[in-house]
């Protein structure tokens, strides 16, 4: 099984903010679009999305007994399955076990955000056929859906979901981060800025005088929505931007002032 504490780099007794600052340091360190190394971006956000959330924590440190021959995979779970490996055909047709195709289908993290319908290829030892799916809103990396009847010859079709990371924001839970550079003089003033979401929604934020870098300005309802309703919200991490040129009389005004 694979360690999430050695994947962030904390014990086993590091507390959730503990976890938390640690994968924001990683992600930061190991984000593709900084140079990092996708696959280990991959095992930090697989990590955090267990440790970060109370209840899959403890699933973590405290799993269930798994018997050899019952099927595996996440949350996904199917009790023909289990009569099967357990009576064979005892229990006749009624009980037959339901023959299943896996795969495993990467998607990006807008199409979490959006969900939606999307044409897929199966393949199987008969041929490669294209069905339907529904990608469910708020979908989880590494969760399993099984869906019915749909894969060649009426087996059930099972997909793990694998979710890239994206360039500009990181995802917790159904909360999305997002840094943002603002011009320096518009965090000593105060401001309006404007801020382009996950799928390219234009935002207007307001910037409070004296904004210090570093500050996180909370846009509620503005990240990722489930399939249950519930709606996360976008963090904005302000970073400083100090403009590349500026005025002599400026420059000597600041340097009077310092003094």
């Amino acid at each position: 099984m694979t360690d999430h504490y050695a994947a962030l780099g904390v014990s086993k007794t590091a507390t959730a903010d503990q976890i938390k600052q640690a994968f924001r340091k990683l992600a930061s360190t190991h984000h593709p679009d900084k140079g990092g190394d996708t696959k280990k971006f991959q095992e930090i956000q697989s990590a955090y999305a267990v440790l970060g959330d109370a209840q899959k924590r403890a699933e973590y440190d405290n799993p269930r007994p798994q018997f050899s021959g019952f099927p595996g995979g996440g949350a996904q779970f199917n009790m023909n399955d289990v009569f099967s490996q357990m009576f064979g055909q005892a229990h006749g047709a009624q009980q037959a076990r339901r023959s299943h195709v896996r795969m495993s289908l990467w998607i990006t993290l807008l199409d979490v955000v959006r969900g939606g319908r999307r044409p897929i290829s199966v393949g199987t030892a008969t041929g490669t056929s294209t069905v339907e799916i529904d990608i469910p809103l708020g979908i989880n990396d590494g969760d399993n859906v099984q869906y019915q009847g749909i894969a060649p010859g009426g087996q059930d079709l099972v997909i793990q979901f694998r979710v890239q990371p994206h360039a500009e924001f990181q995802r917790e839970g159904l909360t999305l981060h997002t840094t943002h550079k603002i011009s320096v003089w518009d965090l000593i003033l105060g401001g309006d800025a404007e801020i382009r979401t996950i799928d390219n929604s234009l935002l207007v934020i307001t910037i409070p005088p004296g904004c210090q870098p570093g500050m996180v300005l909370r846009l509620q309802q503005k990240g990722i929505q489930d399939r249950n309703g519930q709606k996360g919200d976008l963090m904005v991490h302000v970073q400083a931007q100090i403009p590349a040129t500026i005025a002599p009389e400026l420059l000597a005004a600041i340097e009077q002032y310092g003094k």
